[in-house]
């Protein structure tokens, strides 16, 4: 007759429990985060096109919307440029991430744009005179998505160019975030694949496909062309 002690199942080893648990969230997270991360791809993915190519149906820059009205403003707060603008901007109703051209040489005028996606404001103040210009140029759909797909809000040419606007912040954090998970994603599915002995061989070959294909545009061209 067997014993107790028979009967009982034998516990796994920590170190077996460990690795049976990673599996397990490991495919949870890759599921959930390939799930959160589908839209800001396809988004990528589909601008990319847009940027890579000049079809017909996704003109936007001949399509655009130019309007300029002009109107009288309240003494600016003695402040930074950049504080003077976001005054500026305050008084007329305006959103959207401030943006330098040139050095301010004349403290009587204050010249900036302001862009969002889909608008583009140029201001131009006359603080003299107490007037502002403003020159509204907006695009479609088209525009729009393609402005997201490079809209960073600084330049790092120009270091007074950083970003200043709330939603730029917001949408940066995103695509940080989205670069974060396209590597854990990557990694996952590198797990997930090499748990899969029969698809080593097959896997190993893509994989070298695609250090193949990105190495000659990384490496390759430059001691081609050197």
């Amino acid at each position: 007759m067997p014993s107790l002690s028979d009967r009982q199942p034998s516990r796994k080893p920590l170190s077996r429990r460990f690795a049976d648990g990673f599996q397990v969230w490991n495919r949870k997270l890759h599921y959930y985060v390939g799930l959160y991360l589908l839209f800001f791809l396809w988004l990528f993915a589909f601008t990319g096109l847009l940027l890579n190519h000049s079809w017909n149906f996704a003109q936007f820059f001949p399509n655009r919307k130019v309007s300029t009205w002009e109107r009288p403003v309240q003494p600016l707060a003695l402040a930074s440029d950049l504080g003077q603008a976001q005054d500026l901007m305050r008084q007329l109703g305006l959103r959207g991430e401030i943006t330098w051209n040139a050095a301010r040489t004349d403290p009587a005028r204050l010249d900036f744009n302001a862009a969002r996606p889909g608008r583009i404001y140029q201001v131009q103040a006359d603080l003299k005179q107490g007037r502002v210009k403003v020159m509204l140029t907006e695009f479609n759909g088209w525009g729009v998505l393609r402005t997201l797909h490079t809209f960073v809000g600084v330049s790092p040419d120009d270091p007074r160019n950083q970003r200043d606007w709330v939603l730029t912040s917001i949408w940066a954090f995103s695509m940080d975030a989205v670069a974060a998970g396209v590597v854990f994603l990557v990694l996952s599915s590198f797990y997930m694949w090499w748990g899969l002995k029969e698809k080593r061989e097959p896997g190993l070959v893509a994989l070298a496909l695609g250090i193949a294909v990105c190495g000659l545009f990384v490496f390759g061209l430059r001691w081609l062309y050197a």
